[in-house]
């Protein structure tokens, strides 16, 4: 749509409404209340409760179900756990631990224990710790969630001497809980084949990703056993049909299996486990450092909390870099090596493999799928568990601490001349550039915390020249649309003017030759203005980073501004809205049925410096967005390809499946 007609179309939008007509209107009263009960919110917006509905999602609910019988072997009631996936692509898990609970429940006498466990959000054992001290379900809702996105579940408990037995649909009881037959087993099995109407036709469960998820979890508990099947039918890779994990050495044998026999500095890892009695708090971990790297799995910090992962990672991965830190300067005092003083967090981390487990009461986590653990008391329970440990270990063995504390320091040493060149690079960059009126490049010599904003044409350049902090912030503007990198030939890319000046201004090469450490800003943020042009300008330049260098993304260096659309004034009192619903929420709460005048910037150019400082610009008061990417990129490749790749009939098709969300955002 051109930029005149989609202005035109939201100033519609903003126009007064005409006067009620004489004739009845439909109106909005009680019988436009819609009341959800039961899990017919889980249906309704499944990305609250699993974070979407992608391939991602789909694996989450196995991991809901796997969570609850790990809780069962960690608790000290289950010693195996049976995983299988069937040929028509349910999934099972089975477990020998309690049992269900299927008495009546004294909320619900109708209803048995079970069937409230399976039914209603919010419901379980894990809110008063009795049942469980430590656990990997914190609301009550995982279950029940699966429950709600299965079109059949099927659930048997063994307990208190006899089976039990009750299917779903849907989130609704297909039977009774049936009493089966006496038997001395006990324990809980769960089967269900996810909903084809909320994940799609094709949606299926991955063997390897399955399979990997539950190896990883018979690593965090050394006490478990992990018994794998998967049917024939089902595997399409080099997974194995059948597999037992049971691994007694806990992540000191992960970390084993994943540095594949590598080179390390010390003879043997940091790793160990402790429990803090009468904490209900343990702590497992194991640290390895290489000098040529881990391959694949170079360089990396794998966290889990109550077996359950943080791949966003969170405060115990932040009480392990402090213990690793001070041990390490602690040692180098001890031992006068004077340059221990330069040593970071990030140096010892930087060519480490490091795995840390934490068990813990009522953890804290972000989000529903729990990426981030953000419990204080994990890290003062890690800080104060691998304190002493980490001291001890070094002293232990002098000579493979020295040549650990000599590594560290070598990569200290290193990321200093780094950012020395650096420095003298951008002096250099800057006359070699010469884009008098383009490139207002910041004072600071240093990269750290110096930003790069990317804007949206001369004027809004001048703005933001304008109101930028000279020191740390420069300002690149870019005339127009940008060349689309997915569409175009290397050629053509190769020789656009545009790019050629934002990878100079970067200080970087594309491709394999990108080294983050050459970026002459640590961070990169792109600021077009708040319309429908300046989205398609943000698509174009992600697609650009995404496709020429991914690393940027993946290590957190590039960012959207969130420029305001209105302005909202009446009296002494203004307020900026980001879009229409934030505005329509601001008259509602901050003007209070008042009238206000509303201003809405047509582009980022119209702003004054001041206003776009305020609202943009200042890291006081502004709202950025982290451009980032999911653990498995195929469906980001190919969503690229769709949107921005050579074959229209691709964006066609998207539009079609996909013009049900636009035209609810346009009636909005």
């Amino acid at each position: 749509m051109p930029k005149a007609a989609q202005a035109s179309l939201f100033d519609d939008a903003l126009a007064p409404t005409p006067a009620p007509a004489s004739r009845a209107e439909p109106g909005y009263s009680a019988k436009d209340i819609e009341v959800l009960e039961g899990l017919e919110p889980v249906r309704k917006r499944p990305g609250m409760y699993i974070g979407g509905v992608d391939e991602r999602a789909l694996h989450h609910l196995f991991a809901e179900v796997l969570d609850n019988s790990m809780d069962e072997a960690v608790a000290g009631h289950a010693k195996v756990i049976e995983v299988s996936l069937d040929a028509d692509g349910a999934l099972t898990v089975r477990d020998d631990g309690r049992g269900m609970p299927v008495d009546a429940h004294a909320k619900f006498p109708d209803k048995s224990a079970l069937e409230v466990i399976m039914t209603i959000l919010h419901s379980g054992g894990k809110f008063s710790g009795k049942a469980y001290e430590t656990s990997g379900g914190l609301h009550g809702v995982g279950v029940s969630v699966v429950n709600a996105l299965s079109e059949r579940l099927d659930v048997t408990a063994w307990k208190d001497g006899f089976e039990w037995r009750q299917t779903y649909s849907r989130g609704k009881p297909q039977t009774r809980l049936e009493k089966i037959a006496p038997t001395r087993k006990h324990g809980t099995s769960l089967t269900f084949l996810p909903d084809a109407t909320i994940f799609g036709a094709d949606a299926a469960f991955r063997p390897s990703r399955l399979y990997r998820m539950a190896r990883s979890k018979a690593y965090l508990f050394r006490g478990v056993e992990i018994r794998w099947k998967c049917a024939p039918e089902r595997i399409l890779d080099q997974t194995p049909a059948e597999a037992v994990f049971h691994f007694p050495g806990g992540l000191a044998d992960f970390l084993a299996e994943t540095i594949n026999g590598s080179q390390t500095v010390t003879p043997e890892p940091f790793a160990g486990r402790i429990e803090r009695k009468g904490e209900a708090g343990a702590v497992e971990w194991a640290v390895a450092w290489t000098p040529a790297g881990f391959g694949e799995a170079d360089a990396f910090m794998r966290s889990y909390c109550n077996t359950v992962p943080t791949p966003e990672g969170g405060t115990h991965e932040a009480g392990l870099r402090a213990v690793l830190t001070r041990g390490l300067k602690a040692y180098a005092e001890l031992t006068g090596e004077k340059r221990g003083t330069i040593i970071t967090a990030d140096d010892i981390v930087a060519q480490a493999g490091a795995l840390i487990s934490v068990f813990v009461r009522n953890p804290e986590f972000q989000g529903q799928t729990k990426e981030r653990l953000s419990s204080i008391d994990a890290q003062r329970l890690v800080e104060g568990a691998l304190r002493d440990p980490f001291d001890h270990w070094l002293a232990a063995q002098p000579k493979a601490a020295s040549a650990l504390l000599a590594f560290v320091v070598d990569r200290a040493e290193e990321r200093l001349k780094r950012r020395k060149d650096k420095e003298v690079a951008r002096a250099s960059a800057t006359r070699k550039l010469r884009l008098p009126g383009k490139l207002a490049d910041c004072s600071g010599q240093a990269a750290d915390g110096t930003e790069l904003f990317i804007v949206e044409g001369d004027s809004a350049g001048g703005s933001a020249k304008q109101a930028r902090d000279r020191r740390t912030q420069a300002i690149l503007p870019l005339r127009g649309k940008i060349l689309n990198v997915a569409s175009a030939t290397a050629d053509k890319t190769g020789g656009n003017k545009e790019l050629s000046d934002l990878m100079l201004a970067l200080g970087v090469a594309g491709g394999s030759r990108f080294r983050e450490e050459d970026l002459r800003y640590e961070r990169i943020i792109i600021m077009t203005d708040a319309d429908v042009d300046g989205a398609h300008i943000a698509s174009l330049l992600i697609t650009f980073f995404y496709r020429t260098m991914p690393e940027l993304i993946r290590n957190g260096r590039l960012y959207l501004a969130l420029p305001p659309l209105y302005r909202l004034t009446h009296g002494g009192k203004s307020a900026y809205a980001r879009d229409d619903a934030h505005k329509e929420e601001l008259l509602t709460t901050t003007f209070k049925g008042k009238k206000p005048d509303i201003g809405r910037f047509k582009g980022l150019g119209e702003m004054m410096p001041a206003q776009l400082k305020e609202t943009t610009m200042d890291p006081r008061t502004r709202t950025l967005a982290r451009v980032s990417l999911p653990r498995e990129e195929e469906p980001v490749e190919a969503l690229v390809e769709t949107l921005m790749g050579r074959k229209p009939e691709l964006r066609f098709r998207f539009i079609q499946e996909n013009a049900e969300f636009a035209a609810a955002d346009v009636d909005v």
